[in-house]
């Protein structure tokens, strides 16, 4: 019999350390590019659709605005975004890449593929581990949080 609690048994392991290693690499990539990783994630939903609304980052990014607003304020100092108050509702923020935004994309072009040569996956093996891991995550937020251990041990 398998004993489930064994490290080796677990899928959240080696998705944790993929995912460290998959932003590792990323990192030497985007340093030539001045980005970091959180932030090459807000210019690929940019590039995607320009002009989009902090609110509107925060849901495709599966980000707070507490979170994003740091790496808003970081690549509007770097020249590549523009924060504005929508004109239509001033109280939600409008996010515009500058020229030097734009650009940036042309730079970034080979990234999807250098990253797929480097996962050491074919084309049809990332699309079906993107399609898994997106159900997965689907599920999984679907499900309602347990309160904090450490909170329920401090009531008690």
């Amino acid at each position: 019999m398998t004993d489930l609690l064994r490290l080796d048994e677990q899928l959240c392991f080696p998705l944790y350390a993929a995912s460290r290693a998959m932003t590792a690499v990323y990192r030497s990539k985007l340093d030539k590019l001045g980005l970091t990783y959180p932030q090459y994630l807000v210019m690929l939903a940019l590039w995607e659709r320009d002009g989009r609304t902090v609110g509107d980052l925060c849901v495709a990014l599966s980000l707070d605005s507490g979170t994003l607003s740091p790496l808003l304020k970081r690549l509007q100092a770097a020249g590549l975004v523009q924060r504005q108050r929508s004109t239509a509702d001033e109280r939600r923020v409008e996010i515009r890449l500058t020229g030097a935004g734009r650009a940036l994309r042309a730079q970034a072009r080979d990234i999807p593929n250098e990253m797929a040569e480097a996962a050491g996956l074919s084309l049809d093996e990332m699309v079906a581990l993107r399609d898994t891991l997106r159900r997965m995550t689907e599920a999984l937020s679907a499900q309602p949080r347990a309160a904090h251990p450490r909170s329920e041990r401090e009531q008690s």
